[in-house]
């Protein structure tokens, strides 16, 4: 059964762990060397004011230290997050990531959202200008033209998808669509272009321009590793 288990010096930072089951003393004290020192703390909830990830936010953080348990041989670790403590009236945090508690308990983690029934769209160019997803003239055409060869509507998700192709970060039909000019097409696209320079120039280039990554080449390094515990 699911258990949530409380490591730290209340009210300061907690750390709140979401296990499958018990945990032996053995790891509570590889835990609790993890954590700085913090002590578990044997009381299943915790009345305090904290500020923490959303419960349907599962943090980078959470990941890399959950990561970072099973390195350590401790087993059973499904999700870590840190929360600290705060005032009654404190408003200070991003609501799409976070939330403010007012007692940690085992319901932290707890998911009560339930999602959104599918929308079929019944006219794409106007919950294009509703939705704000800046598709041309020409991309809604093609969008209502999909929807008659399929003989269906579209949903709200499939034309949100589609707007995300030419998102600020990835417009891959400029970067590699064809270049036309004059009615003559050229033999590189924008994205051979701009990989060309590194092809002439590599310098200290070891890899670029793929899985959306670049490697350069650096110092030679000892690499530190604790080995055991310590």
């Amino acid at each position: 059964m699911p258990m949530i288990h409380f490591f730290g010096h209340p009210p300061a930072t907690v750390y709140a762990l979401q296990t499958i089951g018990e945990i032996s003393s053995q790891d509570s004290e590889k835990l609790s060397w993890l954590f700085g020192g913090a002590p578990k703390i044997n009381a299943a909830s915790i009345d305090a004011f904290f500020i923490g990830p959303r419960a349907a936010m599962v943090t980078p953080w959470s990941t890399n230290a959950t990561e970072i348990t099973q390195n350590m041989d401790v087993s059973g670790i499904v999700r870590i997050e840190s929360f600290s403590s705060c005032k009654e009236n404190n408003n200070t945090f991003d609501p799409m990531l976070s939330a403010k508690y007012a007692q940690l308990d085992q319901a932290i983690f707890k998911v009560t959202a339930t999602p959104e029934p599918v929308l079929e769209i019944e006219d794409i160019a106007a919950y294009n200008k509703q939705e704000g997803l800046a598709l041309s003239a020409e991309e809604v055409e093609y969008l209502d033209s999909i929807a008659k060869k399929i003989d269906r509507k579209l949903t709200d998700a499939e034309v949100f998808g589609f707007s995300q192709v030419n998102s600020e970060h990835c417009r891959h039909k400029i970067f590699n669509g064809e270049f036309v000019i004059d009615g003559a097409s050229k033999p590189s696209s924008l994205f051979k272009l701009i990989k060309k320079t590194t092809a002439t120039h590599p310098n200290t280039v070891v890899s670029a321009y793929k899985d959306n990554v670049a490697f350069v080449k650096g110092p030679t390094i000892t690499q530190f590793a604790p080995q055991g515990q310590t």
